[in-house]
């Protein structure tokens, strides 16, 4: 198989081995005859061709960076996709003009030139005759095999890239971090956006193009972008303000990246004249060290330079904060004159409270007289005769209560104490049991050291009586 087909076999679903032959087969004339099988078959070489492009490995011309949202749809696609095994896909032709039917691909300069979303869909009399004729399978005489050649952009690569921008540009906050040149841009975000990979400059473009004219993320003339910040969809032209930002943070940008290379320059010159010195060659190491002066000099200026355009950098971040904080210090003294004007003044508000005590007043008036009614009928002995039931009723409780408490605490002393008994009965029990097996033990070993010592004395006679019976004999 080619190297894509063998990419597609392992990361799209639906190019399993099984279903190869049928995506590789001529399947338009299912279109009519097994819908649902024609519909599978399409749509799964439309998710291929954007997988292949949003991978780089979609062809594109030599020598050009591969692009991950224009598909290059011509005679080299299909040699790329050709195995020896199924040969060439034969309906890759059909699944373009389905996709351009459906808006999944534009082609590049009609999305790039048109005013209007592509998500606008407006009928037409040909529009609608054309979906009838399709419908009822009139528009199948009108097909062709052949691949439509041209550039298309895929717009679910587009969008896909353009939440992946939406996910990374949240953190900007200030308008100078929002706005950037073309260029800035690019380098800024060209291998940010998807893993791995680099936007070609015609991703940028289209990019740009989705998320200003489609999305409305971003404000685009062409030279300058600025990503919108939230409460700002009311703008929607490029200030010169925006435009001297982004040429300045653009300018900014190159004179860093210039002292990072003359600082680079400056340590392979003071390099290069320790290596002429050590070589005693001093022609070569007087030219280096000119060169390297040269370099300071020029590093010196660019940083002089490189400072004060952040000074100025700084200064419109300041001013640009500060038209904000205006803004919303005049929002607010608005807010604040509207619902002053809701409130009615200082005299309505002394009305109101005034007329708040009043009822205050008379609430609490009728509050006393209702307690004086109710206080007539109260029997102060029957409250403390209940008190005192309560009281002892309480006294009898907590005396109950330490009496069950005392009584526990006895029981556990006497079984403490039981238990104590028990353990040394056992122990002394065991003591003795011990005594008495070592008494046992030093009685038999009292009795084997007689019989032995009884032995040894027999033997000592024996020997005695033997010499004294032949003496007796003589």
């Amino acid at each position: 198989m080619s190297q894509l087909l063998d990419y597609l076999v392992e990361n799209e679903p639906g190019f399993r081995r099984a279903r190869l032959p049928a995506l590789y087969s001529d399947f338009q004339s299912q279109r009519t005859l097994n819908p649902d099988g024609y519909q599978a078959n399409v749509s799964a070489w439309r998710r291929a061709l954007s997988r292949l492009v949003r991978s780089g490995l979609a062809p594109s011309p030599r020598g050009a960076t591969p692009s991950l949202l224009v598909l290059n749809s011509n005679e080299q696609l299909l040699r790329a996709l050709e195995t020896k095994q199924y040969g060439r896909p034969l309906a890759v032709g059909t699944v373009v003009r389905e996709a351009l039917a459906a808006k999944d691909l534009v082609p590049l300069s009609e999305f790039l030139n048109a005013k209007e979303s592509i998500y606008h869909r407006p009928w037409s009399v040909w529009g609608l005759a054309a979906w009838t004729m399709k419908q009822l399978g009139v528009a199948d005489y009108l097909r062709s095999e052949k691949l439509p050649v041209g550039e298309f952009v895929v717009v679910a690569n587009a969008e896909e890239v353009g939440k992946l921008f939406g996910d990374r540009s949240e953190a900007a906050a200030s308008r100078f971090e929002r706005t950037f040149s073309k260029t800035h841009f690019y380098k800024t975000f060209n291998s940010q956006l998807v893993e791995g990979k680099q936007l070609s400059q015609t991703d940028i473009g289209v990019l740009l193009k989705f998320l200003s004219r489609d999305k409305g993320v971003v404000l685009y003339d062409g030279e300058t972008v600025k990503i919108k910040a939230p409460g700002q969809d009311n703008q929607t032209a490029i200030t010169e303000e925006d435009a001297s930002i982004a040429q300045l943070k653009e300018m900014l940008e190159y004179l860093t990246h210039q002292t990072a290379l003359l600082s680079t320059r400056v340590d392979e010159l003071t390099t290069t004249a320790k290596e002429a010195v050590a070589k005693k060659n001093r022609v070569a190491a007087l030219a280096a060290l000119k060169s390297k002066k040269l370099a300071e000099t020029t590093l010196e200026r660019r940083f002089t330079t490189v400072s004060q355009l952040e000074e100025v950098a700084a200064k419109i971040e300041q001013a640009s904060d500060n038209l904000q904080l205006v803004k919303v210090m005049e929002a607010s003294g608005e807010a604040l004159r509207t619902l002053h004007a809701q409130v009615g003044g200082a005299e309505r508000v002394e009305e109101v409270v005034d007329r708040l005590r009043e009822q205050m007043s008379a609430a609490d008036e009728v509050n006393s007289i209702l307690a004086e009614s109710a206080g007539a009928v109260v029997d102060e002995a029957e409250i403390d005769d209940e008190l005192a039931a309560l009281e002892a009723e309480e006294k009898a409780k907590v005396a109950e209560a330490e009496r069950k408490k005392a009584e526990a605490e006895k029981a556990r002393r006497d079984a403490e104490m039981a238990r104590e008994a028990e353990e040394t009965r056992r122990r002394l029990e065991a003591i003795e049991k011990i005594a008495a097996e070592t008494q046992k033990q030093e009685q038999a070993e009292t009795q084997e050291a007689e019989a032995l010592m009884s032995r040894m004395s027999l033997e000592e006679m024996v020997p005695e009586r033997q010499r004294e019976e032949p003496q007796a004999a003589v």
